[in-house]
């Protein structure tokens, strides 16, 4: 028997549903045809995350950073590779906290970068500080 998800697209935020056992055959959007485990950072903004994090059946790794904060800027490139490790059973994004303070503060998020790990609509890790590639991966397995 097969299992499916939800999966939300990350360039139109339709939901999807997809065989799990295919998620990583590059399933893509039945609206726009987009990937949907994009196995890079989603940029995520106030008006879409929401949908993404409640609608979303697999866990979603979040990257809260801004634009002038310099180990946000050193943990980009680890956040990427992460990114490509996780897929396709963890999709990660990213929320710049500058262009979006209301999610920051709707998350009480005090430090950048900080990692939250949503799973089921509900914030079931978080960490603060950079860290390499290799942690964020294990962050994420541990809380999916």
């Amino acid at each position: 028997m097969n299992t499916s998800l939800h999966a939300v697209c990350p360039s139109c935020l339709a939901v999807n549903r997809i065989d799990a056992g295919k998620l990583s055959s590059g399933p893509v959007c039945g609206k726009c045809k987009a990937g949907l485990i994009p196995g890079k950072p989603v940029n995520l903004t106030g008006a879409g995350f929401a949908r993404f994090i409640e609608r979303s059946d697999l866990p979603v790794l979040v990257d809260f950073w801004a634009p002038w904060c310099g180990p946000c800027k050193m943990m980009a490139p680890a956040f990427e590779q992460a990114a490509a490790m996780l897929a396709p059973g963890v999709i990660a994004a990213k929320v710049d906290t500058q262009a979006e303070q209301a999610l920051g503060a709707r998350y009480g998020v005090s430090s950048i970068p900080t990692l939250m790990l949503f799973s089921g609509g509900r914030e079931v890790r978080r960490q603060a500080g950079a860290v390499d590639a290799q942690r964020i991966v294990a962050f994420a397995r541990a809380g999916a």
